[in-house]
């Protein structure tokens, strides 16, 4: 079931999305989907051709940017900075609890200069506690 979670004016972060949610992400408005899940992390997860299909028939570009749980790399946050640098509206991005789509939001965020307190702030207010990546977002916003 799809439940989006508004992080800021450019992004929304949702738990796993189905091939089936993709017109009506369309008809919300976005222009983008992000899928931050790797194909087969779980049997029942729909593979991320088919959500590609359906996001392209809903008239919306497709991005797979996925994170394992091993944790991000420089090319994932810098592939991520650059959707949102080139997104023309709003984005969605989804992995299994949307808690990796958070992560790495922040991340392109503050490598684009981003406040890490806000960022942090934003995060929280739409239920990803996202402190455990605090210095992280520092070091990168290059804020002390």
């Amino acid at each position: 079931m799809y439940q989006p979670r508004k992080v800021d004016e450019n992004i929304t972060v949702a738990p796993q999305i189905a091939p089936e949610d993709l017109a009506a992400i369309a008809e919300e408005g976005f222009r983008v989907v992000v899928n931050n899940r790797p194909d087969g992390e779980e049997g029942a997860q729909p593979n991320s051709g088919d959500i590609r299909a359906a996001a392209e028939q809903a008239g919306l570009r497709y991005e797979f940017i996925p994170v394992t749980h091993a944790g991000f790399s420089g090319n994932q946050v810098e592939a991520m900075a650059e959707v949102l640098r080139r997104a023309e509206g709003p984005v969605l991005a989804f992995c299994r609890s949307g808690t990796r789509s958070a992560h790495l939001w922040a991340l392109a965020a503050a490598s684009e200069g981003g406040d890490p307190a806000v960022l942090t702030t934003r995060a929280a207010a739409a239920g990803y506690d996202i402190s455990a990546i605090r210095p992280l977002l520092d070091t990168l916003s290059g804020q002390p």
